[in-house]
């Protein structure tokens, strides 16, 4: 028997009844009105009520499976732009034109984008782009530059403003990460080995892998910093910082510790911090180090977001770093604990135009690239991070998403999680078929790159530089419900 093809349903946004969506009765495709014998009934399935919680609602998930599937954002049946957590990026809405302009020069935005967000979207009063300045929505560039010290390192550039964060070896399967690997090829941006390693099978992708050295050297060898464009050394993470980092026992497979130079079954332990660097002077003796070991590689440097992070930023500037990594709270798997995601770090919508605006009043904003993580589930959070004063964003809870995670927390576990993505057992790894992981991958970029260009359009920004640091093109609702009071 053929497939059910209720799964492409697009609910009520279907019905005649929905004034808000006019354009649904002019389609003349409402199967509830169509049956011949009144069979058909809609109402939301009971499964898709139980998935996601207040940051990954069950709107986001299924939005990001639906990019990753067609490689273009959803239309108005799903909320894609914010979650429910009542903060964050979810509070802060683009000042859009009003009214929107009704499509873009490639016809991808349309009056129903941004999708909607309840009440509190936020339109600005200012007329859209129109006449000979307005900007081809063909013609923007996503491109950001991150050698911006002109020493005569790897002019690195990345095509579009993001890229995927460090996932280890032994945190996620193989499969996982040679996807992420390939993909981030396929669209000229990077993903990070994270601490686990290089795996062999990376290297093909090898101009599009960062290194990282983390605090426990898991399989930190000279071949794999040699072979990297970029390195990063990671201080600490925004999930748990303080914490530094723990691989659970049944996780370390024979494969896991052969890499890691470890012993099959027992649990591993990255300690915080690097017991050798007290200074931005032992700071600047790392990236020497790195330097020396590969002289066209660019020194990257990840840091949690601790209140002092505006030094922190100008100390790994005079340290030698390219870029700085800002991870802040609310970031990482479900092996990280809740109680330091939710009570340690400063949220990253908080660090970012802290750094930026000390940069900026130092004098070497244009110098160092600013990349923000920690928390970023959508097109938009990464827009709005680059807003906020960011040149690019580091992803990653939405890349195991579109791999199928339904977020049951249940990383740290060898064999926790069902969709075989954040696992170390062989069988459970080849229900992410390589090929089909990739291609979602390719797709989820292209449905965000899609939508980040539309909102450069609707903003009249001919480039994601312009964007930077334009927090007058933001609105945060917690403050426009204080000024109307």
């Amino acid at each position: 028997m053929p497939r059910p093809r209720d799964y492409r349903c697009i609910g009520f946004s279907c019905s005649e009844t929905n004034q808000a969506e006019p354009r649904a009765s002019a389609s003349g495709h409402y199967c509830i009105k169509l049956c011949p014998v009144g069979a058909l009934r809609l109402s939301i399935n009971p499964s898709f009520e139980s998935l996601g919680d207040p940051r990954w609602t069950a709107d986001l998930l299924a939005s990001t499976w639906w990019e990753a599937e067609t490689g273009h954002m959803p239309g108005p049946h799903l909320e894609s732009a914010i979650g429910a957590s009542g903060g964050g990026f979810d509070r802060m809405r683009f000042r859009f034109p009003s009214p929107l302009p009704p499509t873009s020069d490639e016809g991808r935005v349309r009056a129903d984008f941004p999708p909607p967000s309840g009440e509190g979207r936020v339109r600005a009063d200012f007329p859209p782009p129109s006449g000979e300045g307005r900007v081809r929505a063909e013609d923007i560039s996503t491109r950001v530059l991150l050698n911006r010290r002109n020493d005569g390192r790897s002019p690195l550039a990345i095509d579009v403003p993001f890229y995927g964060g460090g996932m280890s070896f032994g945190s996620v399967s193989l499969h996982t990460m040679l996807a992420k690997a390939r993909a981030s090829a396929a669209w000229n941006t990077f993903t990070c080995t994270g601490e686990g390693g290089y795996p062999d099978p990376l290297i093909p992708c090898a101009n599009h892998v960062i290194t990282q050295v983390a605090t426990g050297l898991f399989g930190v060898r000279e071949e794999t910093i040699q072979r990297t464009p970029i390195v990063e050394f990671k201080y600490a993470q925004g999930a748990k910082p303080g914490l530094g980092g723990h691989l659970l026992s049944d996780k370390v497979t024979p494969a896991v510790a052969a890499m890691r130079e470890a012993v099959v079954g027992y649990p591993l332990f990255s300690p915080f911090p690097f017991h050798s660097v007290y200074s931005v002077e032992d700071h600047k003796k790392h990236l020497d180090w790195i330097a020396q070991v590969n002289p066209r590689a660019l020194l990257s440097v990840k840091v949690s977001t601790p209140t002092d992070v505006d030094m922190v930023a100008v100390g790994s500037y005079y340290a030698g770093a390219h870029i700085l990594h800002l991870d802040g709270s609310y970031g990482g798997t479900g092996a990280a604990p809740d109680i330091a995601k939710k009570n340690i770090a400063m949220p990253i919508e908080y660090a970012i135009p802290r750094v930026h605006q000390f940069l900026v009043a130092e004098g070497i904003r244009d110098v160092m690239t600013v990349v923000a993580s920690g928390g970023l589930r959508t097109p938009d959070d990464v827009a709005k991070a680059i807003a906020l004063g960011a040149d690019a964003a580091v992803i990653g809870t939405s890349e195991l998403v579109a791999l199928g995670c339904v977020r049951c927390a249940n990383c740290e576990s060898g064999r926790g999680c069902p969709r075989g993505i954040a696992t170390t057992d062989p069988g459970l790894a080849e229900m992410v078929p390589l090929e089909w992981a990739t291609q979602r991958l390719i797709n989820m970029f292209n449905a965000w790159r899609e939508r980040i260009v539309d909102i450069l359009w609707l903003l009249g920004l001919p480039s994601i530089g312009d964007l930077r640091g334009r927090t007058d093109l933001l609105v945060h609702l917690d403050y426009e419900e204080s000024a109307e009071r």
